[in-house]
């Protein structure tokens, strides 16, 4: 074998040695991961030894680090290719179907928390196509991952990993077990371990609030979650607009929360298409299409949506699949 060969087999070897944490690295092992051991076994009285072999068990998933940086609806994506991911025809019917089969308890979570039946059920359909695609990765190895491995977010996801342990003794569960999304998300609604625990709601009566397999348990904690943050039962989401001249641009800010009284917008050239108090507060929004732009105002509920997702462009795939929903079932 010549020097150049050589070298390159070196090099080639070198590469396969710095990406092969996930059979190599073994987090039980490491100091940062000791001092949260030791946080959980004062702070909530968690066993060293168990937790230790807990991690020895954690895989090293490089590719949870690459797609938390590179995400699959990235901030990029125009809206309208952000649009066609969500609201396809299959997606409106399946959220019938979704919606056919668990009209009951859709009901009675409406009456009771007071959000439409349509936004929860276009939550779970964006977040999961209706519980069909909860995710892939186990929970433990991706919020670990990024606890350790991701130090822009390190402080976030110690304190969700902390969160899904102690959930996972509440609820008796293996903390191997559960699956979810590269984040961490779990079940149906894709709540973070610590939205999970605050506002999972036992709904179905079965002891524990049980979000993977049980979708009354996931209808009412989306239910639980908005009302927790604020939705006004009977007020408008988003709603079309007109323009006119030139000062309507100075709106268009990327704040999500409404800052504007459709007065003041008014005076400058923004009007809604429908019927709407005066004194509301909105957002102006302009949304990108192939043909031309549409312009969109934001109320209180929109914003609600974003606590979600703070991305205006999930709000509004929300809010359009559930109308499209309603439409399909002649409700439109």
């Amino acid at each position: 074998m010549n020097n150049y060969k050589y070298h390159q087999l070196i090099f080639l070897l070198l590469i396969v040695l710095l990406s092969g944490c996930a059979t190599t690295t073994n987090y039980s092992k490491r100091g940062d991961v000791h001092e949260f051991i030791d946080r959980m076994n004062t702070k909530h009285h968690f066993d060293r030894e168990e937790l230790c072999t807990l991690f020895s068990k954690v895989k090293c998933e490089p590719k949870i680090i690459k797609t938390m940086d590179k995400p699959h609806e990235g901030k990029a994506t125009p809206w309208c290719a952000y649009r066609a991911i969500f609201l396809t025809p299959e997606k409106i019917k399946q959220g019938v179907k979704f919606w056919q089969k668990h009209a009951e308890t859709l009901a009675a979570v409406e009456q009771q928390y007071g959000v439409p039946a349509e936004i929860i059920v276009a939550i779970i359909g964006v977040e999961t196509q209706y519980g069909k695609n909860k995710g892939s990765y186990r929970v433990i190895d991706a919020l670990t991952n990024l606890a350790f491995d991701y130090p822009r977010r390190s402080k976030y996801f110690c304190g969700e990993l902390e969160e899904y342990l102690l959930l996972t003794r509440e609820q008796s569960l293996d903390p191997l077990e559960p699956v979810g999304s590269y984040a961490g998300a779990i079940g149906q609604p894709q709540f973070m371990p610590s939205s999970y625990r605050h506002y999972g709601i036992d709904f179905s009566g079965s002891h524990h609030a049980d979000l993977c397999n049980n979708s009354a348990d996931a209808i009412a904690s989306v239910a639980n979650y908005f009302k927790a943050h604020g939705w006004r039962t009977g007020e408008p989401i988003a709603m079309r607009a007109n323009v006119y001249g030139d000062d309507y641009l100075k709106f268009a800010t990327k704040k999500l929360k409404p800052s504007f009284s459709l007065e003041e917008l008014s005076e400058c050239g923004i009007t809604p298409r429908d019927k709407v108090s005066p004194t509301m507060l909105a957002t102006f929004m302009i949304f990108e299409t192939d043909s031309a732009p549409q312009y969109w105002l934001g109320f209180h509920n929109f914003y609600v949506i974003t606590r979600y997702n703070s991305s205006g462009y999930y709000a509004m795939a929300v809010h359009q699949l559930s109308q499209a929903i309603l439409r399909e079932r002649g409700e439109g």
